[in-house]
């Protein structure tokens, strides 16, 4: 039997958000409201992404005096430059930036800056894609990518454009190794409207930022709107989940063909894999797989995907 990481590794699991503002750009609430209000909710640690553009001073939040014993904070922002295949900006969330991280040039493009970002030890997250109408030539662009964000709770909210499975199943497809992140993206503008609707689960020893962050990096977490992932296997072509009671959970990857269990209260399944092998026609089975799981509520957790050669 393989147990599958980050479920298999020592440690526990600390919940937290890298994608937040405040009045440091476009925020409505102070950076000690926002950490007090995460903190309130039950988070163990937060990241301000404030929007790294000129016309907010080029803002790197600098929350490290709001850390304690108990919550920690993470260093970055949410990178912009030209610009998509949609004519705007880019929306790049890093984690783990430099308080000194230069400025944008004045002919640095999105795909640089990225890029600088990644050079200098961040994780680099290509942010809400369906709000942003990011297009596949867009994914393929930004090369040093390490994740999608699979869900953008004020993106959701607000536009119906949170869901970024589109783009993160393309690349996918095309063999890029990213994981996916939910995140709010919250601005605190309606009150807490665009908050707490979505984390990411960091597997990790300690809240230590540097191993956080080197927990994201590495892909050990999973992310969700509430259900609990507690163990994931793979033994003889048979996966097997157990997580907190849900009313379907199911199996995808690359193609069409899935695998799902549906009922009421369901803490625990197993797929044989050999059950993607059967269509109308032949189709190689996906070199990835990933789960979600979703609960009475319609609320859902999201393992990232699952590379089989890495087995």
């Amino acid at each position: 039997m393989t147990d599958i990481a980050p479920f298999s590794l020592p440690g526990r699991f600390w919940r937290g958000n890298i994608h937040t503002h405040s009045t440091l750009s476009d925020g409505a609430l102070p950076p000690e409201k926002v950490v007090e209000a995460y903190q309130r909710a039950g988070y163990d640690f937060l990241q301000l992404s404030e929007h790294f553009v000129s016309h907010f001073n080029w803002p790197i939040a600098d929350t490290r005096k709001f850390r304690s014993n108990n919550f920690t904070t993470l260093i970055g922002a949410e990178l912009h430059a030209p610009k998509t295949s949609a004519g705007e900006l880019w929306h790049i969330v890093a984690a783990g930036l430099p308080l000194d991280f230069e400025p944008c040039g004045d002919e640095e493009t999105g795909v640089e800056i990225a890029r600088r970002a990644a050079n200098s030890g961040a994780f680099v997250s290509l942010a809400h894609p369906a709000w942003s109408q990011l297009t596949i030539q867009d994914g393929r662009a930004i090369d040093v990518a390490h994740s999608v964000e699979i869900y953008n709770t004020g993106c959701d909210r607000e536009n119906d454009r949170g869901d970024g499975t589109y783009l993160l199943d393309q690349m996918l497809n095309e063999g890029k190794r990213l994981s996916a992140n939910a995140t709010d993206d919250a601005h605190f503008t309606h009150g807490d409207h665009d908050a707490f609707g979505g984390w990411v689960n960091v597997k990790a020893q300690s809240l230590d930022p540097e191993e956080i962050l080197t927990a994201l990096k590495a892909g050990h977490f999973y992310s969700s709107q509430g259900p609990q992932i507690h163990e994931l296997s793979i033994s003889n072509d048979q996966l097997h989940v157990t997580c907190s009671p849900v009313n379907s959970i199911a199996l995808k990857g690359g193609t069409s063909r899935g695998l799902t269990r549906i009922g009421r209260s369901i803490t625990s399944a197993s797929f044989d894999l050999s059950g993607l092998d059967k269509s109308w026609i032949e189709v190689p089975r996906s070199p990835w797989l990933r789960l979600a799981i979703i609960d009475e509520a319609g609320k859902r957790a999201w393992t990232n995907p699952i590379w089989m050669d890495e087995l």
